[in-house]
This record gives C-alpha cells, structure tokens and sequence, in this order.
C-alpha cells in the first residue's frame, strides 16, 4: 500500500494492476478547461480526469471560498463511479509538482481511504522517464 508518495518506476510496474485506479487532476486556475483538455491529448494509460470545481470541490457559495470541500456523500458517490473504493490503491497526478494532486490525496484521506498516494514528480516525471503516455 502507498500512502504518501509513489515514484515513477513504482506505479510503472503496477499499472496493469485492476485493483489500481489512476487520477489525472491537472488543472490551472487561470485557465479552468487546460486540464481537462490537456488529459485529452496525453495522460498515464488507465487515468480518469479529476477537474478540480466540477469534481474535488462543492458548489460555489456566498459564504464559501473559491472551492469549498465537496458534501461527503457527493464526493464518495463521484469517487464510487470511478472505482474508488475500499481496498483500491489510488494515485493522484497532476503536471507537477503536486498541489492538485494533493487536494485529491486530502479529500480520500478525509473520507478513510488511505490507500492513496500521489505520484512524485506528476505527469512530467512519467514523461521523462519517456513512458506511454496515449
């Protein structure tokens, strides 16, 4: 089990794994639909696309800040449609070096999920190892 980080040649070698589920969460905030875009063109095979206001994050509020932390239920239901559930490894990425993969690793981890690790180093470490990316 990984629960902090998890380095390239690691998740290399686990990638065939079916009780293994990948999540792209590149995202800028200055450009809300880069991420989303840029997981169409090129990701770590197997990977689902995380976007940070419509999927790791609750609806905007008066009150709220610019992405208040998503209801439990909702968050663990999204989570659940992508195959994340008990006794599955998830690594978060991002493009490097972390900060939206890390709020991803966070929302498990305040739902009981440990098993969650983000990949050192995000999609451009996977890149310079010069590993698939379709």
């Amino acid at each position: 089990m990984f629960d902090t980080l998890i380095s390239v040649p690691q998740l290399a070698q686990r990638l065939e794994d079916p009780s293994l589920v990948i999540v792209d969460c590149r995202f800028d905030l200055g450009r809300p639909a880069w991420g989303e875009a840029a997981y169409g063109e090129s990701r770590i095979p197997r990977a689902r696309y995380a976007h940070l206001d419509r999927d790791l994050s609750g609806p905007l509020r008066p009150d709220s800040g610019r992405h208040p932390l998503p209801a439990p239920q909702a968050l663990a239901e999204r989570l659940g449609g992508w195959g994340i559930e008990a006794g599955v490894q998830v690594v978060a990425y991002d493009q490097g070096p972390g900060a939206f993969a890390a709020r991803l690793w966070w929302l498990l981890r305040w739902l009981g999920h440990s098993s969650v690790a983000v990949l050192d180093g995000g999609l451009a470490a996977w890149q310079a190892a010069r590993l698939a990316v379709p």
